[in-house]
């Protein structure tokens, strides 16, 4: 039995119950014996037997036996003390020494059971030896040979034990490191998604809504004098809103946007620069220097929003007449410059993100360019326009160097 486990595992309750079945059997055995034997001390062998039995039966069955080591040990005290008794009437009892080994070195300290087996091997052998009247080494043979082996298997035992206990430990600390990295996993994949949208919704849809709404401010002035050109600008939003709902059903499955579809950056670009100038009062002009060469489709859906972003700006609060869109192969590198006429701005006085008033744009251009392991920079002064560049690698780089920058 184990008095320090609340709850024993299949293998340890199979021993425990193979060590009670061996000392009830020798108890019987020695009873037995001493009644066919004819031994005039039949009566009390039997007797204390049986007392024996019943002490030993009541340690598993009592709470307290089995959660407090001093009950236990009192217990065991007390069937040592009823030992004793049936040795000194029978010599048969030395037999039950090698269960209580057993006994002693799993309910004591390590040291105090050690102490107990010794004393115990040696009353075994006093005893036998008493009542065969002599003494020789072989009698002290088998109860020091079974107290060695006891002590081998129980230590065994406890030293298998400990290691299972400590694998135990460690699986179920790997256990729980593994749910929190799976915690941990799920709540990034949620905040990279989150920013996805955020970055989405505010590169297609908060820009085409602005679109539609300038759009509509102008078929409204155009109203009544002059119907013709109200209708131009009605149409131009019916198309501005159709061109968005494209968008958002792509960047909600994650695909590449429409405009890259069927064509390359350049075209997208190109097609974006007539685009804005058909719809607004701001002509977009589009430039390609370098050689094109094929790019990840992140690249391109990266810059290609980074320009759409940068012109809705543009068209939103530079007031300005003209811009140029310029897209760049420089070797390993890529870049789109987007540069205006406009009133520009200080850069190092922008005021802080709004929900009500946006402001999130060059943020988002920034997180987009970054996350590809780019460089994003800003250029403007009041009275000045202003001057957006995005670089991207045309290879992942081993480790992205952070470079200078104006903050948004």
């Amino acid at each position: 039995m184990n008095s320090t486990a609340p709850a024993l595992t299949p293998t340890p309750r199979a021993l425990a119950w193979c060590l009670h079945v061996l000392v009830v059997a020798l108890l019987a055995l020695t009873a037995v014996r001493a009644v066919a034997g004819h031994s005039p001390y039949a009566g009390p062998i039997t007797a204390t037997a049986a007392a024996c039995a019943v002490i030993y039966a009541a340690g598993p069955v009592l709470p307290r036996v089995r959660r407090s080591r001093r009950a236990a040990a009192l217990w065991l005290a007390a069937v040592g003390a009823c030992w004793l008794v049936l040795l000194a009437l029978s010599g048969d009892g030395v037999w039950v020494a090698f269960p209580l080994y057993f006994l002693q070195l799993h309910l004591l300290p390590r040291r105090a059971g050690l102490a107990a087996v010794a004393a115990t091997a040696v009353a075994a052998i006093a005893g036998f030896a008493a009542h065969q009247g002599s003494f020789s080494p072989a009698m002290a043979i088998g109860p020091a040979l079974g107290a060695a082996v006891a002590v081998a298997v129980v230590w065994g035992y406890q030293a298998l034990y400990r290691e299972s206990e400590q694998r135990r430990r460690l699986i179920e600390e790997l256990t729980a490191t593994r749910a929190d990295l799976a915690a941990a996993q799920h709540a990034a994949g949620v905040l990279a998604e989150r920013e996805r949208l955020a970055r989405e919704i505010h590169d297609t849809l908060a820009q085409g809504l602005s679109s539609i709404q300038l759009l509509l401010r102008a078929a409204e002035r155009a109203l009544p004098r002059t119907p013709e050109n109200a209708a131009r600008y009605v149409d131009q939003a019916r198309q501005a809103a159709v061109d968005n709902l494209a968008e958002a059903r792509r960047f909600v499955a994650a695909l590449a946007p429409p405009a890259l579809e069927g064509t390359t950056l350049a075209g997208a670009l190109e097609r974006l620069c007539a685009t804005t100038s058909a719809r607004h009062r701001l002509t977009a002009r589009f430039h390609l220097t370098g050689e094109p060469v094929p790019l990840a489709t992140a690249h391109e859906v990266a810059l290609l929003r980074v320009a759409q972003s940068a012109l809705a700006n543009t068209e939103r609060h530079a007031e300005a007449a003209t811009a140029d869109v310029t897209l760049s192969y420089l070797g390993d590198h890529v870049a789109v410059d987007v540069v205006d006429d406009g009133r520009g701005f200080d850069p190092d006085r922008l005021p802080a993100p709004d929900p009500e008033t946006g402001g999130f744009g060059l943020a988002a251009m920034r997180a987009r360019v970054h996350a590809l392991g780019g460089t994003f920079t800003i250029e403007s002064a009041p009275g000045h326009g202003t001057a957006l560049a995005a670089r991207l690698p045309l290879t992942p780089p081993a480790e992205t160097e952070t470079e200078p920058e104006a903050r948004p």
